[in-house]
């Protein structure tokens, strides 16, 4: 780690924070942004000092001693926004948790009925490029417009209504998106809201709902420790914590101990939960379903979309949900069996239609194919590292020239970042690429991008512990320090079987300039800077990518990385 700190500090940032930086952007063209792009960028300024969420876990970690009172106080933010609990009753809610895959599941079910006709309102976290990507009306993000002018609402009217005697007028930045999704659901006049929780379930701030329609759970894993517990079965007593009285709920086959706390849970409350049947016995004596999402994975998410949708036309009143099939008992005899059923063809087009950018992803680039999927637990990464596997088993091979495989990868939090290499590692990347979750070395001309909560050293020390990592996992015994700062790059001595060369970069934007060599017919940025290539790894890496004949290029460890790489990767989602 020996000049970690010259590393880190000898790269051009801005020494401006955002509220000492003029509040007037230039536009493509050098001129001002409009007064509405700029009133939206001011918003999203505003917001960010709120709290992000690395600030809110250690809030959240010191008080979690009587962690019902956040629940408390989430209640007196909506009072004070205008709002009472039973209000939130008119959304409609479909209330989903879990640890793997809930995003996935609320996509696909808001996807289902949006086939339907109905308008539908979608709340889930975090955003890859945009914030306003959080809130969604019928699958889109909500417009700049729209997000301004909900957001000053909201923010005027608790700033109006703080108590003096209180420290904190306003709620965390998550809380404060919660809040401010229902009040554009009920504005809006949605006819129903797809609420994913942030983090557990019991305490998330979105469980002041008390009458959702129906509630799910997707898989479980181990994930955010420090907060929910370590151990599969505290966890899902905390996502169980979502189950209401009354209200059907229904999950995926989990381990016995998880389903177990789940069952209590819900018994304790006379909540009517349910196992989804697999896929394949919905697909019995009908057509093959097609998932608009790929991976092995999705079918469990698909199979729990299926059956919230068809739970919440039926509490709805709707009569098309799909023929009832013949009953099984349970596989486990531990819950009953939600019913297998022949989903409808508004159900079919709905799973086919499903999009969820940075999930399991593809974006095919003339000779460049780049695999985006942002897990970032070790279940969510074996999946990952199956479907990615699959997907170039089945690729078609180039006629001739080279294939080269590159990871691009980065993991933030308390996460094992050391047990997700070791799972990467059966993939035989020849190139192995660690950068900070920074679209650019500075981005101050962003608001969507800033994090002000790490520091650029901090954030690439953490890259370099990630590549130390690597090293070690492919070194019988660990490789001696490496010699002297580079400008931008560290490269460990080859590996012992399948050689991978590692390269640390200051930026997603400088890692895939290296990466895609100009090769990308999308993303063309100016004349790489000279030092991306001072390393001789990076210029002899860089002769190999440009003569190759097909370049794989998975993009995985965190979701907030998919996001960055997607922003330079895909320019419109930024419009």
């Amino acid at each position: 780690m020996r000049g970690a700190r010259s590393l880190a500090t000898s790269w051009p940032v801005s020494e401006k924070l955002w509220w000492e930086a003029p509040m007037e952007q230039p536009g493509p063209c050098g001129g001002p942004l409009s007064a509405k792009a700029a009133s939206f960028q001011d918003a999203v300024r505003t917001l960010n000092t709120l709290q992000t969420n690395a600030n809110y876990l250690e809030q959240v970690k010191r008080q979690r001693g009587d962690p019902q009172t956040q629940l408390e106080a989430m209640k007196l933010y909506l009072a004070r926004s205008g709002l009472q609990v039973e209000d939130l009753d008119q959304l409609n809610i479909i209330h989903i948790t879990g640890t793997k895959g809930k995003g996935s599941t609320c996509a696909f079910t808001e996807r289902i009925l949006r086939s339907y006709g109905l308008k539908t309102g979608f709340f889930s976290s975090p955003h890859l490029v945009q914030v306003r990507e959080r809130i969604r009306i019928n699958g889109q993000p909500i417009s700049p417009e729209l997000f301004t002018k909900y957001f000053w609402r909201l923010y005027h009217r608790l700033e109006e209504t703080k108590d003096d005697s209180s420290c904190v007028s306003m709620p965390g930045y998550f809380r404060f998106l919660t809040l401010m999704a229902f009040h554009v659901f009920l504005q809006e006049k949605v006819d129903l809201a797809v609420m994913e929780v942030g983090i557990g379930g019991a305490y998330d701030c979105t469980n002041i709902v008390k009458k959702p329609v129906v509630c799910g759970v997707s898989s479980l894993g181990i994930d955010h420790t420090g907060l929910l517990g370590d151990t599969m079965e505290k966890i899902a007593w905390q996502k169980g914590g979502i189950f209401k009285c009354g209200i059907p709920a229904f999950t995926v086959l989990q381990p016995d101990g998880p389903l177990a706390v789940l069952r209590d849970r819900a018994q304790q409350i006379s909540c009517p939960l349910y196992l989804c049947p697999p896929l394949e016995a919905l697909e019995e004596g009908g057509p093959l379903l097609t998932l608009g999402l790929e991976g092995e994975h999705q079918q469990s998410n698909a199979a729990l979309a299926l059956q919230l949708a068809r739970c919440w036309l039926q509490q709805k009143g709707y009569q098309d949900t799909g023929e009832l099939k013949a009953s099984r008992p349970s596989l486990l005899g531990q819950l009953p069996l939600a019913p297998v059923f022949q989903p409808t063809s508004h159900m079919q087009h709905g799973l086919r239609d499903t999009e969820w950018p940075g999930r399991t992803q593809l974006l095919r680039r003339g000779p460049l194919t780049w695999y985006l999927d942002g897990a970032h637990t070790t279940s969510s990464m074996q999946a990952c590292v199956r479907w990615f596997r699959q997907a170039l088993h089945s690729r078609e091979r180039p006629g001739g020239g080279s294939e080269v495989r590159v990871l691009l990868f980065n993991s933030t939090g308390d996460r094992d970042s050391a047990a997700l290499l070791k799972l990467l590692q059966p993939c035989q990347f020849d190139y192995t690429i660690f950068c900070p979750n920074l679209t650019e070395v500075s981005s101050t001309d962003n608001a969507d991008q800033q994090n002000f909560t790490v520091t650029l050293d901090q954030v690439l020390l953490r890259c370099l512990a990630h590549q130390q990592h690597w090293s070690r996992l492919h070194e019988d015994q660990a490789s001696p320090e490496a010699g002297g700062p580079a400008p931008l790059l560290l490269a460990p001595r080859p590996a012992h079987t399948h050689s991978t060369s590692s390269l640390v970069f200051s930026c997603i934007s400088h890692a895939l300039q290296w990466i895609s060599q100009g090769r990308d017919p999308v993303f063309q940025p100016a004349s790489p800077p000279r030092v991306l290539f001072a390393h001789p790894v990076a210029g002899s890496g860089a002769i190999v990518l440009q003569e190759a004949a097909t370049i794989h290029v998975l993009v995985t460890g965190s979701l907030h990385l998919v996001g960055g790489v997607l922003k330079l990767l895909e320019p419109s989602l930024s419009q």
